[in-house]
């Protein structure tokens, strides 16, 4: 069976690639090894997340989702609990920066594959939507959470209920996007943004990662107990020494992740 996710490495920064728009039984699976590989692998310091061709990623294969619906419509949706959600979670796991390089078109579970990364850079025009009432299902991949975070309550209701599609430059306006720039320049601008993270103070940047996973929800006193418990193990690492010392001597820091 061909490969349906690619790997490939470079300067400590991991390219994973998904080769299909639509998500399969065997894409989600590669997807997820490639996902917790490149977790386990302590020379990744950034990860660049990507598709190929005119999408990113359309969410559900509807091809094979409509065989389980004919064959056995109560347990179709069981795929939600056993493989997206253990995708979403092992994406929420990585502790290195991870920018999302979406190349095309974005929708339902694809949209929350995408928001479930760092940074995103967005091919101009590239067209997003929520998609999942316009066949008749809420949300899944935890879309519904990243977009109440990512553009309030009352933006997120309507894109999830009136699911018309919106493009990258509209999605760059409500920060679900970083940045935006010609679809030929997608890859090599995210790698790029990749390559400067890999390069940075990757404790620094995971302390940071933990720090938001939860700042939305922790009351004041959590987040400020955590910051300083975080800032107190920093405080403590090669590269913040670094950073002061090259600060004081006016040249730029060499960071280490140490």
């Amino acid at each position: 069976m061909p490969e349906t996710v690619t790997r490939e490495d470079a300067g400590g920064v991991a390219t994973i690639t998904m080769l299909r728009a639509g998500l399969t039984h065997e894409s989600r699976r590669e997807l997820l090894d490639a996902v917790r590989e490149v977790g386990a692998d302590g020379s990744v310091r950034a990860v660049v997340l990507t598709g190929t061709g005119r999408a990113f990623c359309v969410g559900q294969d509807l091809g094979q989702h409509v065989e389980k619906l004919r064959s056995d419509a109560a347990t179709s949706l069981s795929v939600v609990e056993e493989e997206y959600n253990p995708l979403v979670l092992a994406l929420a796991a990585l502790r290195v920066p991870v920018v999302v390089a979406v190349n095309g078109a974005c929708a339902g579970a694809g949209l929350g594959i995408a928001l479930a990364g760092d940074l995103r850079v967005a091919a101009a025009g590239a067209k997003f939507t929520t998609a999942f009432a316009g066949i008749g299902l809420s949300s899944d991949s935890a879309l519904a959470s990243r977009l109440v975070h990512c553009v309030g309550g009352s933006r997120a209701a309507e894109l999830l209920l009136v699911p018309e599609p919106f493009l990258a430059e509209t999605a760059a306006g409500w920060g679900l996007v970083h940045r935006v720039v010609a679809p030929e320049q997608v890859l090599s601008e995210a790698q790029a943004l990749a390559a400067r993270l890999a390069a940075g103070p990757t404790a620094a940047y995971r302390a940071i990662k933990t720090v938001l996973a939860t700042a939305a929800t922790d009351a004041l006193e959590d987040t400020l107990a955590l910051e300083a418990r975080l800032q107190t193990d920093l405080g403590r690492t090669a590269d913040h020494r670094e950073a002061v010392e090259a600060f004081l001597e006016k040249r730029a820091p060499q960071f280490t992740g140490h």
